[in-house]
């Protein structure tokens, strides 16, 4: 299931024993737009294995601060509340998989 993360949500789905896979996006944004079937894909194909969610950029700029996020799309990989892969810019249904499959 696809997750909406604001601040509070955030700090629970990554406070978990599940690797969390971040999208931060904005409505916006053509290449985010390309790349968001792919993530609801994921969030289905993970269900239960891992946390997948998006970001919205401009309605949580501190969350987006937080992880320095410049460019959009990014996509983050956090397993216990750290970082342990990030990509930024728009990738296949395949690699993004495979970033959050590592971390299984």
């Amino acid at each position: 299931m696809l997750e909406h993360f604001n601040q509070a949500s955030f700090e629970a789905a990554v406070a978990g024993d599940k690797p969390v896979l971040v999208d931060f996006f904005a409505t916006w944004c053509g290449p985010c737009r390309m790349i968001a079937p792919a993530i609801e894909e994921i969030a289905a194909a993970f269900d239960g294995r891992a946390v997948v969610g998006k970001v919205d950029v401009d309605q949580e700029p501190a969350l987006a601060k937080r992880f320095g996020v410049m460019s959009i799309p990014t996509l983050i990989v956090l397993v216990k509340g750290k970082v342990v892969e990030q990509a930024i810019g728009a990738r296949s249904k395949n690699d993004i998989s495979a970033m959050l499959e590592r971390h299984l």
